[in-house]
């Protein structure tokens, strides 16, 4: 197929350059008219005005072929996937291929969301097309470079491997791509056909295996240069809390420590090492101004979010008339399901060390959103976002928490140094995350259901109660419509279980509170496929039906989520007779364009529930490194099943309860199950991997707890409701 490149000629010329004897690639294609899902088409505004160029090839004369990444490597693999692409076109010997971060610039803009972000599970539908016309360009301007010096017509070459051959000549690229970045661009560019693809759809190594093995990949945690500071800093124990006074005589006596200054956000204690700052801020004698917020407890705020549920919200969708529906009479389904806030935990504790500067600054930190961050340094420095240089090394996890609009911890870490006046590297303890961070919001849902004579729903209502996670970012503009956050609801108000139901209503209160909350991995449907794969298997039940057969009827019209469950049940054998004591739960959801189908299987042991075994099919349309896939899935259900079992934070006296891994529990290695992952053959439109596979596993095992004890669980954590039963 023939790639219209849309580089004008002093575009390209401004672009590239004879860099370190090579050759550097700029390249670009028509902006994506999709925000946050694909297929929704909604364009950012302004997103046709994205600068040029926005990512870089550059090939060296030693022949290395070095790809800068737009988006961050956070352990989703895409420092292999988006190579790979490259890689493809360029026939490129895949033993040359070498990967960095590329820096905060207008050039790395995300190609969809108009700013630039690793996030949504949106990096490589988002990369596809332009990562494949970059080495496809490149590789047209290495052949014409060759052309000319055999003095052959391009027609008479090939290329194989990082090398153009003509006959028994093979020229290495490196030696080629100095010519080459003396060359006309072209206007447009030839792309393989699938059925020519010998990297794309194939299982592929990580290119950051070994390194991530041995030891020698380089985290934030890691930096460390000569003359950086360790800060810690004393926060409120209550959100909204400030400091009234504080005596840092004791701190100051602590060996290491070199300054105790107050920042915006509490006192910082700044030392030679870690340990010296935590034992100086613990020497620190802080008098706090709680605030409001010191009275508050997850309790009443339940109480508060239920009383907001029996009231009429904001509707976020509607079509038919429930009032009729409801008084017809028949089976009525009445639930209500609470979800608790959670934290993010990412292994990497927050960290972020800064070195200011008289002109410029240096920032070294994990982040989703390098952009933001070199613009939030540069509102507390005083310096110009193009003084600022952010480094991005490896992501030790992110999960939404280091792309935080708010820039909290890179901030804070400015203040620091800046009021230090040396360069710092602030940290934060798992502690002081998990007590003082940003959460998944907690959430409410009160629900009726109308069932008609043939067990189907003929109604629904659905009221959802919690924060808006987009108030106050640079996307409210176009996520929150009529005062309705479309985060807070998808997966309900756009469910295709709705859709199919002549009645229904959906309708939203947002809260507020001085609780910070964020996106957390797989955002709303973090919540909402839990009540929906809840409510559907008990109408199956209600109705007297097989869950699976159930879902198939409602599902009808809809390929891909029919495609997803359907593969999921054959592998788990769903009707086949299991051991004494087993018993399985099913869901389906469509999320990020993905569609993710799991059975669970599960056993009761001591009131505790153990899940054995977890099948689980996706269809995410093409699919670039099967490898990769596969592991996001497991990673995925390791992640969602920790936060369906254990997970939660809670406030009681205004302070967060949980503090560490003892008592804010993720997966432990002995509960992981058995995954087994199957991939829908599919050439539909790309979705997501990273977050697609958490919504259905909640549900899942619930509702395989419901077909071994008939008690439904409607709210999560499961923790030991069981065992109270």
């Amino acid at each position: 197929m023939n790639a219209p490149l849309n580089i004008s000629r002093r575009q390209f010329i401004k672009a590239t350059a004879f860099i370190a004897g090579g050759l550097v690639i700029a390249f670009t294609i028509p902006h994506a008219k999709r925000f946050l899902l694909p297929g929704k088409e909604e364009a950012v505004a302004g997103a046709a005005k994205l600068p040029e160029p926005n990512a870089f090839l550059r090939i060296g004369t030693d022949n290395s072929i070095t790809v800068l990444l737009a988006h961050s490597e956070m352990g989703q693999s895409i420092w292999t996937t988006l190579p790979m692409l490259i890689a493809e076109e360029l026939d490129a010997d895949w033993d040359s291929i070498k990967v960095e971060h590329a820096p905060a610039a207008p050039a790395y803009i995300h190609t969809a969301y108009g700013l630039q972000i690793t996030g949504g599970s949106s990096t490589t539908w988002s990369e596809f097309d332009r990562y494949r016309q970059a080495g496809a360009l490149t590789r047209t301007l290495l052949l014409s470079a060759a052309a000319e010096q055999l003095g052959v017509p391009v027609a008479a070459l090939s290329t194989e491997k990082g090398m153009v051959i003509h006959g028994d000549q093979r020229i290495p690229y490196g030696e080629l791509a100095e010519a080459a970045s003396q060359l006309e661009t072209p206007t447009a560019v030839t792309l393989k056909d699938p059925k020519d693809w010998k990297i794309i759809g194939k299982a592929t190594k990580r290119l950051d295996g070994p390194e991530k093995i041995n030891g020698t990949a380089k985290f934030g945690m890691d930096v460390q240069f000569e003359g950086l500071m360790t800060a810690m800093v004393a926060r409120s124990p209550v959100f909204g809390g400030q400091v009234k006074s504080y005596d840092d005589s004791a701190a100051l006596k602590v060996k290491g420590v070199h300054k105790v200054v107050q920042v915006p956000t509490g006192v910082a204690v700044i030392a030679d090492h870690y340990w010296a700052a935590k034992q100086g801020r613990e020497a620190l004698k802080v008098e706090w101004d709680l605030g409001q917020a010191a009275s508050m407890d997850s309790k009443t705020l339940f109480d508060e979010y239920r009383a907001l549920a029996a009231k009429k919200g904001l509707t976020a969708a509607q079509a038919g008339d429930n009032t009729a529906a409801f008084a017809a009479g028949g089976k009525l389904i009445e639930a209500e399901y609470q979800l608790p806030f959670l934290a993010h935990s990412p292994m990497e504790p927050l960290n972020c060390a800064i070195h200011i500067k008289d002109d410029s600054c240096e920032v070294w930190t994990g982040t989703q959103m390098p952009g933001n961050d070199q613009a939030a340094v540069a509102k507390v420095t005083g310096l110009k976002a193009e003084q600022i240089t952010i480094h991005t090394p490896f992501l030790g996890g992110g999960f939404g928490r280091r792309a935080n609009p708010a820039a909290d911890f890179v901030t804070e870490a400015a203040h620091v140094a800046k009021a230090a006046g040396m360069p710092v590297k602030t940290v934060w303890s798992r502690e002081d995350d998990v007590k003082g961070g940003f959460y998944r919001p907690m959430y409410l849902h009160k629900a009726r259901i109308a069932l008609g004579a043939d067990g189907m729903p003929a109604a629904w209502e659905h009221r959802c109660v919690g924060q808006s996670i987009m108030k106050g970012t640079p996307f409210e503009a176009f996520m929150i419509k009529n005062g309705v956050d479309a985060t807070s609801v998808e997966g309900i108000a756009d469910s295709v279980y709705l859709k199919n139901i002549p009645n229904h209503k959906v309708e939203l209160h947002t809260t507020e509170s001085v609780v910070r909350v964020l996106w957390w991995r797989s955002v709303g449907h973090s919540h909402t496929a839990f009540v929906m794969e809840s409510l559907i298997d008990e109408a199956a039940h209600a109705s007297g039906k097989d869950t699976l057969e159930y879902r198939r009827s409602l599902l009808k019209g809809h390929p891909r989520h029919l495609a997803a469950l359907n593969l999921a049940a054959e592998k788990a054998s769903w009707g086949s007779t299991l051991p004494a004591g087993r018993f399985r739960g099913i869901a389906v959801h469509e999320s990020f364009g993905s569609y993710v189908a799991q059975v669970a299987e599960i056993s009761i042991e001591e009131g505790a529930v153990k899940v054995h075994r977890v099948v689980c099919a996706i269809d995410c349309g093409l699919v670039v490194n099967p490898d990769s896939l596969v592991a996001q899935m497991e990673s995925s259900i390791a992640f969602g099943l920790g936060a369906a079992l254990q997970s939660e934070i809670s406030f009681k006296a205004g302070e967060v309860e949980q503090s560490n891994f003892h008592n804010y529990q993720v997966l432990r290695m002995s509960a992981m199950p058995v995954v087994e992952v199957h991939i829908v053959p599919s050439t539909d439109k790309m979705g997501g991997a990273g977050e697609p596979g958490v919504p259905p596993i909640a549900p899942a095992v619930t509702n395989a707890i419901f077909a071994a004890t008939g008690k439904r669980i409607r709210s999560l954590p499961i923790g030991n409701q069981l065992a109270e039963a």
